[in-house]
């Protein structure tokens, strides 16, 4: 699975669209984090985690200061967060994660991608409990064995290892995120970690070929390109 969640974040990536959205997406979950907890991000773990995640998209340190700022200052939006659940071209699953100030416009915008993307919206948990929500790390080591024991030490609960090639993913509950990441970074402390987040990992892969291909990426342009929408998840994978 480690490989198939790397060409996962790859399509995710592929349609991300431009920067201006990808700053405004981190900017608006980091003012929205901020708000609700504390703009010091050293007692914020969350707003902490997101912001090591937006430097690693090389989100300016200007566009991540104003949202904290803009947080700290009081007033503003008050933005929701809105999940929506459905089955994308050829019967893959999808989780989108939005963050709102209008219920209504978000939605309206949502069921017009899945319908131009020749989608089904479906309703609250129609595919969410065939994903588990996990705190996912991925980073080129040769030894799972040494790495799992690292972490057992450290008393991480541990989901599920794997060693693809020379790659490793780890998989712990979302729960376990901060306490994995430390027990990783204090043990190896030059390793370059690639991905370090918190996503809905599937249980089940669906493999795409064919038209399904083109149009599931239709989709995941449409819906890129609604303004509200923050994460998409799926089981989605291309047939070699």
């Amino acid at each position: 699975m480690g490989r198939s969640f790397e060409n996962r974040k790859h399509s995710m990536a592929k349609t991300q669209g431009a920067k201006s959205k990808l700053y405004a997406k981190y900017g608006k979950e980091i003012y929205v984090v901020a708000k609700n907890g504390s703009p010091d991000p050293d007692a914020n773990l969350s707003l902490r985690r997101l912001i090591d995640k937006a430097k690693k998209d090389q989100v300016p340190a200007h566009v991540i200061e104003k949202a904290i700022d803009k947080a700290a200052g009081g007033g503003g939006e008050d933005f929701v967060p809105v999940r929506y659940e459905g089955f994308g071209p050829g019967g893959c699953m999808v989780i989108v994660d939005c963050l709102t100030d209008n219920n209504n416009r978000t939605f309206g915008d949502v069921r017009v991608a899945f319908n131009k993307g020749k989608a089904k919206l479906g309703g609250q948990g129609a595919v969410a409990h065939m994903f588990d929500h996990r705190a996912v790390f991925v980073f080129a080591y040769d030894d799972e064995d040494e790495v799992l024991e690292t972490l057992m030490e450290a008393d991480v609960d541990v989901a599920d290892i794997e060693n693809e090639d020379g790659k490793i993913t780890v998989y712990a509950p979302h729960t376990e995120f901060f306490k994995a990441k430390t027990a990783l970074h204090e043990a190896y402390p030059d390793m370059a970690i690639e991905v370090e987040e918190i996503a809905f990992v599937p249980q089940t892969i669906a493999e795409l070929s064919g038209e399904d291909v083109e149009q599931f990426e239709k989709f995941m342009d449409l819906m890129n390109d609604v303004e509200d929408v923050q994460e998409i998840y799926h089981n989605a994978e291309i047939a070699e």
